[in-house]
């Protein structure tokens, strides 16, 4: 007998991933959106153990709880204390 799941088709999967505003994040890497305008940053999930970038994300936490609103991490500051915070590392 077996358990079986439902055939999926790549064509429909391939059209709607064609068709996503969103760009492709390689692996080993996380987007982020940051200040006013929510730029968005690709950088490595290495930064996630820094303690710079996790008191980011302490103040991404205190701001916005786990309901961002770009539906990714938003980081709560400029571009510039971003910038500035990740040439650090």
């Amino acid at each position: 007998m077996g358990f079986r799941l439902p055939a999926i088709r790549r064509a429909s999967f391939s059209a709607i991933q064609a068709s996503s505003k969103c760009v492709e994040v390689p692996k080993g890497y996380l987007a982020v959106y940051v200040g006013e305008k929510h730029k968005r940053f690709v950088i490595p999930i290495s930064y996630l153990n820094k303690p710079s970038f996790q008191d980011l994300l302490s103040q991404a936490e205190q701001e916005f709880g786990y309901d961002h609103p770009m539906g990714g991490l938003t980081i709560p500051c400029t571009e510039d204390v971003f910038q500035h915070k990740m040439n650090g590392l």
